[in-house]
């Protein structure tokens, strides 16, 4: 069993992922600056013998005692409205985050993951992006401080690795979706969500047909430790490829909370991609990984969660 440390351990994916990881026998360490994880995530972990938490901003020099077999770097501001509120701190953390964390793999001669975005791909002109497709992003739009700061961050971990010979992976995550995404963080999914429960109109941007893939978290958890068990070195999108439109998102989720919700429209966001879909056949021969929860079935678990806390 091994020894390892998740940055963002408070947040969304991080806290289930934590939980994974303890599971299967692991000591885990969890860090997060608590700008938007929360301490509630961990609740049913936090007292647990092989687990510890340290809150830590990853921008600064990083110290953890005794060996470790992994460091896990998902400290992010992922959301939309986070990451526009903090473009800086965005920036930071994808910078000087991952420098550091990379840094503390190389100290402990410990394999290193990073947690990338299929933002990398930014509004692709190729449907679905595989691995390999280099992404049209626009490097000084409203979305550029989260798209580069993963950009940047694949870029100095390949660096890391040619360098200092680190044994690393990356995981691409697509739009994930469950239990402890925050009702505020801009989202498509909690947005919906809080909306529908609330009886209020869901707001759709612009005519509702451009396309998402929504992975649960169970699944998308599932492919990050199949990543990290494996020898893979190069980015693997983790994700399930059952494009939806946003329209079709909406009337779904009106129809599984009974709401009497209307649809209204808004005009669409710069740089709002216009489709995305993971090609995910790198994970499927390479990891032996696919997605098995379908998003009905994802999004009943996560509305009873999301009703919990409206």
């Amino acid at each position: 069993m091994g020894r390892i440390l998740v940055t963002g351990g408070e947040g969304f994916i991080g806290s289930h992922l934590c939980e994974m990881l303890l599971d299967a026998g692991h000591e885990v360490i969890a860090m997060d600056n608590q700008v938007t994880g929360r301490t509630s995530n961990l609740d049913d972990i936090f007292y647990h013998d092989r687990f510890s938490f340290y809150e830590h901003d990853v921008t600064e020099f990083i110290h953890v005692s005794g060996e470790l077999d992994c460091v896990i770097h998902l400290a992010s501001l992922a959301s939309p409205v986070f990451y526009r509120d903090h473009p800086i701190k965005t920036l930071k953390v994808g910078a000087l985050g991952t420098h550091k964390t990379l840094g503390l793999a190389k100290e402990k001669d410990a394999t290193y993951l990073f947690a990338s975005t299929s933002e990398v791909y930014g509004d692709p002109e190729v449907n679905p992006q595989p691995e390999d497709y280099r992404g049209n992003v626009n490097p000084y739009g409203p979305r550029s401080c989260y798209d580069e700061s993963k950009r940047y961050g694949e870029s100095i971990v390949r660096a890391y690795r040619e360098k200092h010979d680190i044994d690393v992976r990356v995981i691409r995550i697509f739009n994930t979706y469950g239990p402890r995404m925050r009702l505020d963080d801009g989202r498509v999914v909690p947005t919906f969500a809080k909306q529908a429960l609330s009886g209020e109109d869901l707001t759709v941007y612009g005519d509702g047909q451009q396309t998402r893939s929504f992975c649960y978290i169970s699944d998308l958890v599932e492919g990050l430790v199949a990543l990290l068990e494996s020898d893979v070195q190069t980015p693997v999108n983790i994700g399930n490829p059952d494009e939806r439109t946003i329209q079709e998102l909406a009337e779904v989720i009106i129809d599984l909370t009974d709401s009497d919700s209307e649809i209204t429209y808004e005009p669409l966001p710069p740089d709002d991609p216009q489709v995305r879909q993971p090609d995910i056949s790198k994970a499927t021969s390479e990891l032996d990984w696919e997605p098995t929860v379908d998003l009905e079935t994802g999004l009943e678990h996560s509305l009873e969660y999301f009703e919990s806390v409206v």
